[in-house]
């Protein structure tokens, strides 16, 4: 399925769940790797708040994109940020949703309020 870039401009993204390596089967824990590159993949737990609406969502990022000086609350940066549609059957019931990855994941600063 096609990936669509997530416009980040007039969002607030906080931090809501530190980096930790994504588990690619929970049977086995075994860690997810990059399909290209074999790095490990982490991933973050954000609210991404835009227009007065908020949205938890998972973010899957490099581990080499995680940045140093994260903290739990905190504004971060999703550059690259990218949402992809998908669908899959298990035991019978179709699954779908939509899996966010982003390049990096950096320390950002609030946004400063209109007329202050």
């Amino acid at each position: 399925m096609r990936s669509i870039r997530v416009e980040t401009s007039a969002a607030t993204i906080l931090l809501t769940e530190a980096p930790a390596p994504k588990v690619r089967d929970r049977q086995t824990g075994e860690i997810a790797k990059d399909a290209v590159s074999g790095e490990t993949l982490m991933r973050i737990g954000v609210v991404y708040i835009e227009d007065g609406e908020s949205s938890l969502i998972l973010v899957t990022v490099p581990e080499s994109g995680v940045s140093e000086g994260l903290a739990l609350g905190a504004p971060v940066s999703l550059p690259g940020l990218v949402a992809r549609p998908w669908e899959s059957v298990f035991n019978g019931q179709e699954r779908h949703g939509i899996a966010y990855r982003a390049a990096a994941v950096t320390p950002a600063a609030f946004p400063v309020p209109v007329g202050a």
